[in-house]
Formats: structure tokens, sequence, C-alpha cells
């Protein structure tokens, strides 16, 4: 009898504590959104100069440091700080390559940091075409980026507060404090589109110098939040 009791009494026990972890309040669950669009103001741009063979000559070469001091030259001329310019690769050299065959041909990568295209424009536009391999844009940001991340996840937890209000006093009651707040978030960064030709072969350079400089058109980065918030009803 003992035992029945104290098995009853446990069984009891465990229905109350059971009771007292269920959530018995009134909530809502609602959702809230906010979404910009921006365009890049910071563009990361790759470039490929090449030493060459004037008229396939091998005793008149246009060598790399010449290339190299006309885009360092022209960097400053558009007035973008030189720390913008770094070098990102040093193709095919070595002193032994050099000596084996002073006909080689030595490639250097750099890395530009610019905010405005047209002064990458002029900057292509100061170096002589042949010494250009390649261009291409790498990556692109916004420099603001974090701040209107953080907008735009306010403004999305304050629609979601406000639908969750009118929606409670639409049924006579009113909203009481806020549960639970997840964060859902749906960022993009597409890929620049291209109206003409950016990458260049260094056998085509020449023959676009005097053409217009390529057009660039970007995709605005996109960036949508949603905020799903669980609030209590009074």
């Amino acid at each position: 009898m003992k035992k029945l009791f104290a098995l009853a009494f446990v069984a009891l026990f465990s229905l109350s504590a059971m009771a007292q972890q269920v959530d018995l309040r009134k909530k809502i669950n609602v959702s809230g959104s906010a979404e910009a669009e921006v365009t890049p103001d910071i563009i990361y741009i790759s470039i490929s100069l090449k030493e060459y063979l004037k008229d396939n000559n091998s005793k008149k070469k246009v060598e790399i440091t010449t290339l190299e001091n006309q885009l360092y030259n022209a960097v400053q001329t558009a007035g973008i700080s030189k720390e913008n310019l770094t070098i990102n690769n040093l193709s095919g050299y070595t002193v032994a390559q050099k000596k084996k065959n002073p006909d080689f041909l030595v490639s250097k990568q750099y890395r530009l940091k610019v905010s405005d295209l047209n002064k990458f424009n002029e900057i292509m536009g100061d170096i002589d075409p042949k010494g250009i391999a390649y261009t291409n844009i790498d990556s692109y940001d916004y420099s603001k980026i974090e701040t209107l991340k953080k907008e735009l996840k306010i403004k999305a937890l304050q629609a979601a507060k406000a639908k969750a209000t009118y929606l409670v006093e639409a049924i006579g009651d009113k909203l009481g404090n806020i549960i639970d707040i997840q964060e859902l978030n749906n960022e993009s960064f597409p890929q620049p589109m291209y109206r003409n030709v950016m990458m260049m072969k260094s056998s085509e350079s020449a023959d676009m110098a005097g053409a217009a400089a390529p057009e660039i058109d970007f995709k605005k980065i996109k960036l949508n939040y949603t905020m799903n918030t669980v609030f209590e009803i009074k």
C-alpha cells in the first residue's frame, strides 16, 4: 500500500512539473522584412602587363620595368593612392631563365582598387596598349555595407512588431513582450555585366587603343533581411 502511495505521489509530482514547463501564454508568430539595393563603390581589378618585342625585333624589347612605371605613374596621375595598387603575381621570371634566354618575356599581375571605373579607363589609356596582356574585374563591394545591414535588420524587426500590433489589436487584445527573434538574410552579390569585352589579349589591345573605353553595367548589390518573431498576447 505504501508502495502504491509512493508511486501515485511520484506520478502526481511529475505531472505537476510537466504542467509548469508548458508555456500557456497566448502568442503570435509574425515576420517582418526590409530590403535595399546599392551600387558598388569598391572595385578590385586585376591587370596583367607583359614584355613584348617591337616589330618582332629581339633587340627592341619593351621591358616590364617600363610598363610598370607607366602603370604607377598613371595611378598617381589619376589621384589614386599607391597603396591601392599591389602586385598579385610575377609570372615566369627567374634569373636563370633570363640568362639562358635573353628574349624571355616577363609578365606581372597587379591588383588595383578603385571607386570609379572612369579612373580605371584613364589609367589604361596611359599605358602602352601592347604591354597590356589583359584586365579583368576580380570583385566588388560597398563601403558602408555593415551599417546598411544593421539598418535593414532594425527595420525588419520594427516591421514585424508593427504587423503583430495591428493584428492583435484587430481582435481586441494588446501586444506583449517579444519572446523570440530569428534572423534570415538573403544577400546577393551578382557578377558585373559587360557591355563591351573588358578582357583583352595583348595582340588585341593595340587595336583597341583608339576605341572607346569598355563600359560596364553593374548589377546592384541586393540585401534582404527577414526577422521571424514571437510576441506574447496580453
